[in-house]
């Protein structure tokens, strides 16, 4: 049985007993929440090193990390640490997007090592696998989708929701069909002159997922890529489908996630999550960014982490990240790290906003080390401590520096908080001041107290062999 289908059963599983205890929540809640629908536990009955986690509005805003090979870069060690800085950096999913060789293989090697919920989207594999996407049939999709189970993917992106009926309303777009998966239907759907086909065999593909307890990730294949194409009728009419289909999914018992568009202006997406919200009756909303401006290829980790903080304070409950390389390039490992702080920055301040129990505590815990000049206790509770560290000894590198009571910015002299130090210890009017933040008794969930990527690897082999090749990659979590 699925997540869902016990949790309406009023059964409390081992795995919403996990989430609970790492959300800080009562496990009734959690039970409810998932037989509700508006929270999902990706968690295939295959994946036996996974670390179970949460994804709904009123628990800690998750972060996905997009990471996979293309058809001109296809290496398995490269996608292992990717697959490691994605984990170690914070994310709470990772989606292998590959569209190059060793599909199978690379899906493998990511589900074995993977503490985290593995997402795919098996259309990509039909599109390698036939001559041609207008070859793509009905049945070569449904192997596709039910070995990618076995093999125990947690979530799959499905783009079930673009039909026929709706491609007209994509003609008056600055940038047509952005989602891979949308525009390959699109021209399936053209081509073949038929519905498509994902739609037709959905019901097909709910009972695949039912037996695996794969969660359904409804694509959002007519997303808009621009601003001028944001909250029009092409997407709206999509979303219309997918709260259809959400319906479908929970008749099922399956697990059900919405994903949301990716360019939207900022003043536009609470409208958005509003939305998304009543038309798939509270099912999660999982966003891409979005982005809220069009004008910065190479940093659009920061545009798009922006709109992110919106979403997830407007109920969006996963937040997929945005690397530096998008529209430029296939990000490599240290472009993940740079998009999952941006993105880790973006859940955690979301969550600030939102008042859930005990997120600012961190925040407080690292002011009054900042405050104290205790460098130390200032690197272990950045959110990357590493370059946290890298940047103070640029140019302060010595350990004497480490008990100074200043940084470069200001050295000495004219460093506000020395000044304001030494007045409140001189004879007059101002208290001192005494920083007491307990992180250890703080009701935060895990992903809001350091460190991050934080998960329980013990179910994380030493080794697997793939192809006749053995792999012994890091182990991937933050303890390394």
């Amino acid at each position: 049985m699925t997540q869902i289908q016990r949790a309406r059963d009023g059964e409390i599983t081992p795995a919403m007993e996990r989430v609970a205890e790492r959300e800080e929540r009562d496990p009734e809640f959690v039970r409810e929440q998932v037989a509700g629908g508006q929270a999902v536990i990706p968690n295939n009955h295959a994946h036996d090193s996974l670390d179970p986690m949460i994804i709904g509005r009123e628990f800690s805003t998750k972060v996905n990390a997009n990471i996979g090979n293309s058809e001109t870069t296809s290496d398995l060690d490269a996608e292992l640490r990717k697959l490691h800085a994605a984990v170690h950096y914070g994310a709470d999913t990772v989606m292998d997007l590959s569209t190059g060789e060793r599909l199978d293989e690379t899906r493998a090697a990511n589900v074995a090592y993977s503490p985290v919920p593995v997402g795919t989207v098996p259309i990509y594999e039909a599109v390698k696998r036939a001559d041609d996407p207008a070859d793509i049939t009905h049945e070569l999709l449904l192997d596709v989708i039910e070995k990618q189970a076995e093999q125990g993917v947690d979530y799959m992106t499905i783009h079930a929701g673009v039909l026929m009926e709706h491609l007209p309303l994509t003609d008056g777009r600055k940038t047509g069909i952005v989602s891979r998966g949308g525009s390959i239907l699109a021209q399936w759907i053209e081509e073949n002159g038929m519905q498509n086909p994902l739609y037709a065999e959905f019901e097909e593909i709910c009972e695949i997922f039912a037996e695996h307890d794969v969660t359904v990730s409804l694509g959002d294949g007519l997303r808009p890529g621009c601003l001028a194409d944001a909250s029009d009728e092409a997407q709206f009419a999509e979303l219309e489908t997918l709260g259809e289909l959400t319906r479908v999914a929970w008749d099922h018992g399956v697990q059900v996630m919405v994903e949301g568009p990716g360019h939207v202006p900022m003043d536009e997406i609470g409208d958005n999550v509003d939305r998304q919200q009543a038309v798939c009756d509270g099912a999660p909303f999982y966003v891409l960014g979005p982005l809220v401006t069009d004008v910065a290829p190479g940093y659009d980790h920061i545009t798009s982490a922006i709109g992110a903080t919106e979403a997830a304070r407007a109920g969006a409950a996963m937040l997929c990240y945005v690397t530096p390389k998008e529209h430029l390039g296939l990000p490599n490992a240290e472009d993940v790290r740079d998009g999952l702080a941006a993105y880790r920055i973006a859940a955690h301040a979301a969550d600030v906003a939102n008042g859930l129990p005990g997120a600012r505590d961190w925040d407080d815990a690292l002011s009054e080390a900042r405050y104290e000049f205790d460098w130390e206790r200032q690197f272990d509770l950045a959110l990357d401590p590493e370059r946290a560290r890298a940047y103070h000894d640029q140019t302060l590198p010595g350990d004497n520096y480490k008990e100074a009571r200043f940084c470069s910015m200001c050295g000495a002299e004219f460093c506000s908080m020395r000044i304001d130090q030494d007045a409140r210890d001189a004879d007059g009017e101002m208290a001192s001041i005494d920083g007491d933040t307990d992180l250890d008794a703080s009701d935060a969930a895990a992903v809001n107290l350091p460190p991050v990527g934080t998960h329980d690897a013990s179910g994380v082999p030493d080794e697997i062999e793939i192809g006749g090749v053995t792999f012994t990659p890091e182990t991937p979590h933050a303890d390394d």
